[in-house]
């Protein structure tokens, strides 16, 4: 037999046209094999467009891990949270003590050094001297802060049968002003005295750097026109008076 005459042997390519390559024919079985197995699943599987992906839910606004107590409990926290508001109230120029977290900022303040006078002389003899001349005493401010918030809480409840945080603002005023002027006695604090470390620290609270857990948001400095921690004014020295956003010593960060 000759050569010509001898039966060819099956390939992949044969009786394929030339322009079709063995990519496409692979591709082109596939289909068919696909949809001859599946009942045509596989081939709509395929050929079928991705899903569209849901919208994600709207992104939390992040916490603000500064807002943690540090020294206070829960009680004493809201006790000087309502002080200070009263000190340093909300009014049309802006929020007030409260919504700036001065209570936050004596709360860590206490947590730390300031709290226990770490760096003060707390050894005896002690002297009664002149109200001008500070706080000489054994009591550290952490202390004072116990009791001193402690006696608010039993002058409230024998003057007007309720706690200090469920008066009203004027009630409220009423028990401060007895610390302030030393109306209330008594043996353990001075009660003007501890009235002069909260009102200072209230205002302290509403316009530290942020860092320190008030002046939320530096909206105490922006009541002000306050440019808070700017690293350089080169660009404004030579100017007229000129209103800068208020930046935190955060912002000077590179990570």
């Amino acid at each position: 037999m000759a050569k010509e005459d001898e039966p060819k042997q099956p390939g992949v390519n044969q009786g394929l046209p030339k322009q079709l390559s063995r990519r496409k024919f692979l591709i082109n079985t596939g289909y068919v094999i696909g949809g001859a197995v599946l009942g045509g699943a596989a081939g709509t599987l395929i050929k079928k467009s991705p899903p569209v992906a849901a919208p994600l839910p709207p992104t939390a606004e992040p916490k603000n891990y500064n807002r943690a107590l540090m020294f206070f409990n829960q009680g004493q926290f809201g006790i000087v949270e309502a002080a200070t508001e009263r000190i340093f109230p909300a009014d049309e120029n802006g929020p007030g003590a409260k919504a700036l977290g001065a209570a936050f900022y004596i709360d860590h303040q206490l947590a730390g050094a300031w709290g226990l006078n770490a760096k003060e002389y707390m050894e005896p003899p002690f002297f009664v001297g002149e109200k001008t001349q500070g706080y000489q005493g054994r009591l550290r401010r952490r202390e004072m802060f116990e009791i001193a918030l402690q006696e608010m809480e039993n002058y409230s409840m024998s003057k007007f049968s309720k706690s200090f945080t469920e008066l009203t603002g004027e009630q409220q005023d009423v028990i401060l002003k007895a610390f302030e002027t030393d109306e209330l006695k008594l043996t353990t604090v001075s009660p003007s005295g501890f009235f002069k470390i909260l009102r200072s620290s209230t205002i302290e609270g509403t316009y530290c750097d942020p860092l320190y857990g008030g002046n939320s948001n530096m909206d105490g400095w922006k009541m002000r026109n306050f440019p808070g921690n700017q690293m350089s004014y080169t660009d404004v020295i030579d100017k007229p008076f000129t209103k800068i956003p208020p930046k935190s010593l955060q912002d000077h960060i590179s990570l």
